[in-house]
């Protein structure tokens, strides 16, 4: 006799026919840890929101992985403060700082890109300096558990080969966002891709994962000319993380109430060093 034929599922696929789907998942439409901030949260002034910033998590989805990092160093402009490009004036190119609450601002500085979100009042804005990638150890233990440890470590590996040092050697963990321009780059960022777009947009977050600064360095933000009012503590820094910050903001020589103020993971009004 001959062999009986295999029984086949005619225009079925066999794993279907089996409840089993080759397809994979869809990428995570949120980040795996936090909650997402409220509605509101940057409409509001410069300096709450800069100093609120810190501790916070901003996320990019890169294909099917979050990159996140923790923000350490967040610095605030105002319309009517001369080192603001807003205060230059309206243009096309810095629309997004007139536009509503969140609205994100990217430009390029010192050879890469640079992150912002305005808050309310046009032409109010804050930089997101610096940040600390996110690691497994920082997030709570419910998140801990949606985020694994290799995933986590994947992450973490992914943004050091986006941000090698210049001599092609992988940057130390801490400097990877150390700066406005290197954390745009260990997360991806790019002014094409983000600026004029609302924060959190589709594949772009801010959460919380539960973390206050025990302590926040108020100083006078770096890199402003003379005459563009660089006399303003407008620099917020995470006193615990400072090491992933641009520059370490109690440096050799610098005179609390003098060159700077630290507060209680709370905002204050400009201190007298500011006058």
């Amino acid at each position: 006799m001959g062999r009986t034929p295999s029984r086949r599922v005619q225009g079925k696929n066999p794993s279907r026919a089996s409840g089993v789907s080759n397809r994979k998942a869809a990428p995570a439409a949120l980040p795996p840890v936090g909650s997402p901030v409220p509605a509101g949260f940057f409409d509001r002034d410069a300096l709450e929101v800069a100093a609120d910033l810190l501790g916070l998590v901003l996320c990019r989805r890169s294909g099917r992985q979050w990159l996140m990092a923790s923000l350490v160093e967040v610095e605030a402009y105002c319309l009517d403060d001369k080192a603001s490009h807003a205060s230059l004036g309206y243009t096309e190119k810095r629309r997004a700082l007139f536009m509503p609450p969140g609205t994100i601002y990217m430009y390029y500085a010192r050879g890469g890109d640079s992150f912002n979100a305005s808050v309310r009042g046009a032409g109010n804005a804050v930089l997101f300096k610096a940040g600390l990638p996110l690691e497994h150890e920082h997030v709570s233990a419910r998140d801990a558990g949606r985020w694994a440890p290799g995933v986590a470590r994947s992450m973490l590996a992914r943004m050091g080969r986006m941000n090698p040092l210049p001599s092609g050697q992988p940057r130390p963990r801490h400097r990877l966002a150390a700066g406005q321009t290197l954390l745009c780059r260990a997360l991806g960022l790019k002014v094409p891709d983000w600026d004029g777009r609302m924060l959190p947009s589709p594949g772009l977050a801010l959460v919380d994962v539960g973390y206050r600064p025990a302590q926040i360095v108020r100083t006078r933000r770096l890199g402003i000319p003379p005459h563009r009012d660089p006399h303003l503590p407008y620099r917020f820094v995470d006193l615990d993380r400072a090491y992933s910050a641009t520059q370490h903001p109690l440096r050799a020589g610098a005179r609390e109430g003098k060159d700077y103020e630290i507060l209680s993971g709370q905002l204050a009004q400009a201190g007298s060093f500011a006058q």
